[in-house]
């Protein structure tokens, strides 16, 4: 049998060394939420119970709610582009956009691609991601493996949703929940520090972990044809709570510390009762849990960037904290972070 060489630059392509990991780091972070608000007055009334009803339920106040002409991709861009300026990073520097979304302004084109061109990132890798609620998650273990292999040197994770568009106000349950809002971070080699808008510091990113179990799909669910919010409310509650606890747990383990050395937990602000459960089951200080739910409501892939935000401002998330970031959504999907400020 006669043997066919392999081409020299077929050898020469994968007879490479791979070049030495290293560590990515959150650079800076940055929101962008809609002036808009829809009041527990206001829902009270259509959905035909009490404001103290709404409240006690989701520990909701108010939501943010962007206006009808105003679109989803120019909130991901003004996040994204002061996430940048804080970083100290141009925008020609940036080699990846990803947008967590469920809600982009159409089917096609992809959010990011859009973003990417407005931030004027010539030529960057762009994509979307779903995992529901999780996606800020799902995108920012994707730019943290970039840049750990040296595939690429800045990246802009961005968690953008306008959830009012697809709620269930027909349904009292799901209705009070849903909220607009958008959130950036820019990830970059650890070594690269924060910028000079930067002065929270940067969070270098250890372990994350992430899980799903599509047996439980049809829990939240959103169909093509009418794009409204279904939700088995007990269900999704009891699963997010015991998928939380067991993936925080998880990546507490795979950083090497323990569930005491965690100074600050950022959980999805998917509902103050799922929060407030996590810390009673988890046996967190409440001062250690982020619990800003009651002035945004429950803005899907945005939260976890608003809680990280929210943290900086209040004084918490300050340089040497270990952050444990977690989040649950639709699919199901589930995961968790640990981050060294």
């Amino acid at each position: 049998m006669t043997s066919v060489a392999e081409p020299a630059s077929a050898r020469a392509a994968w007879d490479f060394e791979p070049a030495p990991p290293r560590r990515a780091a959150i650079m800076s972070v940055a929101t962008e939420l809609p002036a808009g608000r829809i009041t527990n007055a206001q829902l009270a009334e259509r959905l035909g119970v009490s404001e103290e009803w709404i409240m006690s339920r989701t520990g909701i106040r108010e939501r943010c709610q962007a206006a009808p002409d105003e679109r989803l991709s120019d909130y991901a861009t003004r996040a994204a582009a002061r996430a940048l300026e804080r970083a100290g990073v141009v925008a020609s520097e940036v080699d990846l956009v990803i947008v967590a979304t469920t809600t982009p302004d159409e089917l096609q084109p992809n959010a990011a691609p859009i973003v990417a061109d407005a931030l004027g990132t010539p030529g960057a890798g762009a994509f979307d991601v779903g995992s529901g609620c999780t996606g800020f998650l799902s995108s920012l273990a994707m730019a943290t493996a970039q840049i750990e292999t040296r595939r690429v040197e800045r990246a802009v994770v961005i968690g953008a949703d306008f959830i009012t568009r697809i709620n269930n106000y027909d349904d009292r349950r799901i209705g009070p929940l849903f909220a607009d809002g958008a959130g950036a971070v820019v990830v970059g080699p650890a070594d690269a520090g924060a910028g000079p808008g930067g002065a929270s510091g940067s969070g270098v990113i250890g372990p994350i972990v992430l899980g799903s179990d599509g047996s439980q799909a049809m829990t939240i669910l959103v169909r093509n044809e009418e794009r409204k919010i279904h939700m088995d409310g007990p269900e999704v509650f009891r699963h997010a709570v015991n998928r939380m606890s067991e993936v925080t747990l998880e990546a507490v383990a795979r950083a090497g510390v323990e569930l005491g050395d965690v100074d600050l937990f950022v959980y999805h602000q998917a509902n103050a009762r799922i929060t407030r459960s996590l810390g009673e089951r988890l046996s967190l200080p409440a001062e250690k849990v982020v619990d800003c739910i009651e002035h945004v409501g429950n803005a899907s892939t945005a939260t976890l960037p608003i809680g990280l935000q929210v943290a900086i401002d209040d004084g918490r998330l300050r340089p040497g904290a270990v952050v444990l970031i977690s989040a649950f959504g639709s699919g199901f999907t589930w995961g968790a972070g640990v981050v060294r400020w």
